[in-house]
C-alpha cells in the first residue's frame, strides 16, 4: 500500500501547490501539513478528507490498495489512523488482494474512551489482546477479558467502552471492507 504522506506530497506537487496554498484550501496549518507529508503526524479521517477534497481526489485514493502477493502485515510498518473527536488509534492490518471480504484493524482504546453506537451491514469480531472492554450489542452488556472474543451481526446497534485502568487493545475484523 502506498503511504499516505507520500501520496499527499506527490499529489500536491503534481498540482503545483505550495504547503501554504494547500493550507488555505483545507484550513489546516502549514506546520501540520508539513508534519503529515514527512510522516511525523497522522491526520484524522476528517482532516484527510479535507486534504483529499483540496487535491481533487476521493479520500479512498489514499487507501486504494496495490494488489499484492505478499500477505504478511507488520504492526511496526502500519500507519496509525485517528478518528476526529476520538482518543482511539487504529492500525489497518489487511492484505490487499482481489475480492477480499475482510477488513482488519488493531485498535487501541485508552482508559475512559468509548465509541458511538452504530449499526451497518456486515458482521464484526473483536479479539481482546490486552486490557478489559465492555461491549454492548443490542443493549446487552458483555464484559471482555484478555483473549475473549465477541462476534456479532453488525446490523444491530453496538458500541464499546473501556472502563478499565489501562489501554485496551483489540483485533477488529469486519465485513464488508472499508477501503
Amino acid at each position: 500500500m502506498k503511504t499516505i504522506p507520500t501520496s499527499i506530497k506527490t499529489l500536491r506537487l503534481e498540482r503545483r501547490l505550495t504547503l501554504k496554498e494547500l493550507s488555505n484550501k483545507t484550513d489546516l496549518s502549514v506546520s501540520f501539513l508539513s508534519q503529515v507529508e514527512r510522516g511525523e503526524s497522522s491526520p484524522a479521517i476528517t482532516s484527510l478528507n479535507r486534504i483529499a477534497e483540496a487535491l481533487d481526489v476521493n479520500i479512498t485514493y489514499f487507501f486504494t490498495p496495490l494488489m499484492t502477493e505478499d500477505y504478511k502485515i507488520s504492526y511496526k510498518d502500519s500507519v496509525p489512523l485517528s478518528v476526529e473527536y476520538s482518543e482511539q488509534t487504529m492500525y489497518r492490518m489487511s492484505s490487499d488482494f482481489e475480492n477480499r471480504a475482510l477488513e482488519n484493524y488493531l485498535i487501541e482504546i485508552p482508559s475512559g474512551s468509548s465509541n458511538e453506537t452504530v449499526r451497518h451491514v456486515g458482521e464484526e469480531m473483536y479479539y481482546l489482546i490486552e486490557g478489559n472492554l465492555t461491549v454492548y450489542v443490542n443493549n446487552k452488556k458483555y464484559e471482555l477479558e484478555k483473549n475473549d472474543v465477541i462476534h456479532f451481526p453488525s446490523n444491530i446497534p453496538h458500541h464499546y467502552e473501556n472502563n478499565g485502568d489501562k489501554v485496551a487493545k483489540i483485533l477488529c475484523v469486519i465485513t464488508p471492507t472499508l477501503f
